[in-house]
């Protein structure tokens, strides 16, 4: 991951600063107890059937520490994206800021997972008993909070390996998240969740400067002509090639 115009291309953050560690580590000690203490997979998990009608209030704030006990990929990936993505927001925001955002992204997306499944009873009227945990919401609040704030900071993936502008991260990752799901239960609504939370906090705020529908329009509006002109050059280019090609057989 790079910013347009250094010389040099570096993985991951220079440095750590506290919040991200304190972070890093509270998730880690509560995935670590979901493996000594059992019923804390079932207490603090979503359940929107037990949110809405047990009382069940605390949910949308517990399930964003834990972590698929199975395995470490879901753990994993997230706290990779915190510390990437997380550390220069922190950096730049200081850490209350940041905790602050981080957590309101996490409850409000939270809030999302326990109330859109009663809207689909109708279609999935198991929904409301489903389970979910991560911290995915806040993360992708993150996420956007960095692709808003740095828009034309160039990243650059290993698998898929591409690069494009931080811009266009979220889309990419909800895109990526639809296509190689691969039959794993993704909570593609905490994601929107977090996303829109993040959204609607940073407009209020200012911290991440001017977002609109219309800048993300404008900025579409730019890419469209970029590639356009990449077209046109391109012709131009194979044209003069075969212009060459010719005089050489002449």
């Amino acid at each position: 991951m790079y910013g347009r115009g250094q010389q040099q291309m570096s993985f991951g953050p220079p440095m750590t600063p506290p919040i991200i560690k304190q972070l890093l580590i509270a998730n880690l000690a509560v995935f670590i107890a979901q493996h000594f203490f059992a019923p804390l997979n079932e207490f603090g998990t979503i359940v929107p059937a037990e949110f809405w009608e047990q009382g069940y209030l605390w949910q949308p704030f517990t399930y964003m520490w834990m972590h698929s006990p199975s395995g470490i990929a879901h753990i994993a990936l997230n706290m990779f994206a915190l510390w990437m993505f997380g550390t220069p927001l922190a950096m730049a925001w200081g850490p209350k800021r940041f905790l602050r955002f981080y957590l309101v992204c996490g409850v409000g997306a939270g809030m999302f997972i326990a109330t859109y499944p009663y809207f689909m009873v109708p279609f999935d009227p198991t929904g409301i008993y489903a389970h979910t945990l991560g911290a995915s919401g806040a993360i992708y609040g993150v996420l956007l909070a960095y692709s808003l704030t740095w828009p034309d900071r160039t990243i650059a993936l290993i698998f898929p390996p591409i690069a494009f502008r931080a811009i266009w991260l979220i889309p990419g990752l909800f895109v990526m998240s639809m296509l190689f799901s691969g039959g794993r239960s993704i909570s593609h609504i905490g994601h929107l969740g977090g996303v829109v939370v993040a959204w609607i906090y940073l407009s209020s705020s200012g911290h991440a400067g001017p977002i609109s529908f219309s800048q993300i329009k404008h900025r579409w509006k730019r890419y469209r002509m970029r590639q356009k002109l990449r077209a046109v050059r391109y012709e131009e280019f194979e044209r003069q090639r075969e212009r060459d090609e010719r005089r050489k057989f002449h």
